[in-house]
């Protein structure tokens, strides 16, 4: 997934910026983290969205193979049952009673459709008694304006709604004080970007970059604001934040056209790490012990490109209180999910939900 390319072009500007992002040194230890060093995840559940593919193909293969079990949410079901048999074919039953194939779940979700988003949740919620961590991943990038069912901006609606309003509808099945986690996958380009809340649909003005970009920063903006909501409830959830760097994956051909096409997935490509590299900041985010709430995991190398997990900086636009209240209640409103935050004290509920959510 192409998330760390903020200009059209490599420039000294990208290095100073990304390079600002950094705010702490981590171990050596840590910088050499990789997925060797994800703890046993028996007995957890996850849902990974986007699972068939790229980041989150890499995120479903590292969880499941150090024993979770992962429900993948793809759009397309066929493809999410040939991404189950890929892994389950790489990899030999360490024992009789070990297969990976009854770890590994298939749900049908279309981030960009409410109606969808409901189904899965409902359907997660009938079939699990508990989740232990959701890795909001799927994206599009670039694509040419397009309007969701509910006729929202396609990248708005798939990168940030329906990720806002598929946590919603879950949070009440996360646990508290289990090391439950929500995270939440944006990009370097959200600090290059800034939220037009009097055109969130691009109907007066449409760049599909600019909008790539803003709906990257709505997932900074969410992640950073559920972790403060969690947090002045009482919740032990956490709510973390990873970008993958400069990955190259489906995301760059799929749905970009003309120019943003040509440069990412052709002639950029060969500077991009794999899948795999560029999902460990979201895997770090979601099994280590130290990761915690509110913080943003990206590469150490060089303009946060690629490299190992790091602790990296959030823009200002994403940890503005205003800009943060704006955006809540904007997307409670657009998708008709309010959240009920759980707390140490209060007894969990399956749904998450106000009633006017369900």
């Amino acid at each position: 997934m192409l998330h760390a390319m903020p200009r059209m072009a490599l420039t000294a500007t990208l290095t100073l910026d990304a390079a600002k992002g950094r705010v702490c040194r981590m171990t050596r230890q840590q910088q050499n983290w990789n997925t060797g060093h994800i703890p046993d995840q028996t007995g957890r559940v996850c849902v990974v969205t986007g699972a068939n593919s790229g980041l989150g193909l890499a995120t479903t293969r590292a969880l499941a193979h150090r024993g979770a079990h992962v429900v993948l949410a793809v759009r397309d079901e066929a493809k999410g049952r040939s991404a189950v048999a890929s892994l389950t074919a790489e990899r030999p039953r360490a024992r009789p009673d070990d297969r990976l194939d009854d770890r590994l779940e298939v749900r049908r979700l279309d981030l960009a459709d409410l109606d969808s988003v409901r189904a899965f949740a409902a359907g997660v919620r009938a079939d699990h008694s508990r989740l232990d961590v959701l890795v909001n991943n799927a994206g599009v990038m670039a694509p040419p304006r397009t309007l969701s069912p509910q006729g929202h901006e396609l990248q708005f609606a798939a990168n940030h709604l329906g990720h806002f309003a598929l946590t919603g509808l879950l949070l009440g099945l996360l646990p508290d004080g289990a090391d439950s986690r929500v995270v939440t996958v944006t990009s370097v380009n959200h600090r290059q970007a800034r939220l037009s809340f009097d055109d969130l649909s691009g109907g007066r003005t449409y760049r599909p970059m600019a909008f790539y970009n803003q709906s990257k920063l709505a997932n900074a903006v969410f992640g950073h604001e559920l972790h403060r909501r969690l947090a002045a409830a009482g919740s032990g959830i956490r709510s973390v934040l990873a970008h993958p760097g400069y990955t190259a994956t489906r995301l760059q051909t799929s749905s970009p056209t003309g120019l943003p096409k040509l440069l990412f997935g052709r002639l950029l490509k060969p500077l991009a790490q794999r899948p795999a590299q560029g999902a460990l900041p979201q895997l770090y985010a979601a099994t280590a012990p130290e990761a915690t709430g509110g913080d943003l995991f990206g590469p150490d190398g060089t303009a946060e490109l690629r490299g190992a997990p790091e602790r990296v900086a959030l823009a200002p636009r994403a940890t503005d209180p205003e800009t943060a209240r704006r955006l809540w209640e904007l997307s409670e409103e657009l998708t008709d999910v309010r959240y009920e935050l759980p707390t140490g004290a209060q007894e969990r509920t399956r749904g998450g939900l106000s009633p006017s959510g369900a």
